[in-house]
């Protein structure tokens, strides 16, 4: 059952606030995508017409690669749908490479790319709202690559932007085998990875933005701290 918890941080380890073109200099587009800010903080789109399927969606990825044992916050704005959100976090190279390693294949924002390319990673998706079932049914979903495995399920309390109400407070605690995903510390889904039916737990390694076209989403406060021990990982 889904249970509104307060989650203790350790120490920060990288604050964003995604305020302006300076914040984001390091960060890499893939995709054909355009990032502005209009009202102080990140706004993602994707330059291409969504007619074009798949080579329409994008994917920004931060700089920086994380450790394991990490809690990740973000505030969000859905301005734009349909489409849908996916946060990738703990990617990195198949062998153990730089996401950036040159050595690896190019990405194109084309999902296949990032789950049967040559990286792992976990992808969080929500706010998913690209066709007709995930409107009328919403999840949040928690996959693993190398492989496209749903691993784990949770409602989206995110409504329609007709409804909306940003923004809303998104959180990934990451912790050797425990995944767990909050909005506005409601905690929507805890997974337990056991390192053997999807392959071994991924640790460390960069994280992204994904957007699924012609979504149009802002983002701001993004933070990495070190995690807190809690009862259950």
């Amino acid at each position: 059952m889904a249970v509104h918890e307060h989650v203790e941080l350790g120490e920060l380890l990288y604050r964003n606030p995604l305020a302006h073109e300076e914040d984001v200099k390091a960060f890499v587009m893939e995709g054909d995508g355009a990032v502005s800010f209009p009202l102080g903080r990140m706004r993602l789109e994707s330059r291409r017409d969504p007619q074009e399927g798949q080579a329409a969606n994008i994917v920004y990825w931060c700089h920086e690669t994380f450790p394991d044992d990490i809690v990740i916050r973000w505030k969000f704005w859905p301005i734009r749908q349909p489409g849908l959100c996916i946060l990738f976090f703990s990617a990195a190279g198949r062998g153990g490479e730089d996401l950036f390693d040159p050595a690896l294949q190019p990405r194109t924002g084309i999902y296949e790319q990032y789950h049967h390319g040559d990286i792992n990673a976990y992808h969080l998706s929500y706010f998913r709202k690209s066709y007709a079932s995930e409107r009328r049914f919403q999840t949040c979903n928690l996959r693993k690559s190398y492989g496209f495995h749903l691993t784990a399920q949770g409602a989206d309390p995110i409504p329609s932007i007709a409804d909306c109400d940003p923004p809303y407070r998104m959180q990934v605690v990451k912790s050797g085998p425990h995944i767990r995903f909050y909005i506005d510390d409601l905690l929507l889904f805890h997974f337990v990875d056991d390192g053997a039916t999807y392959g071994p737990v991924l640790d460390g390694g960069k994280i992204g933005f994904r957007q699924m076209a012609p979504l149009i989403a802002e983002y701001s406060d993004f933070e990495v701290y070190q995690r807190k021990s809690m009862n259950g990982g």
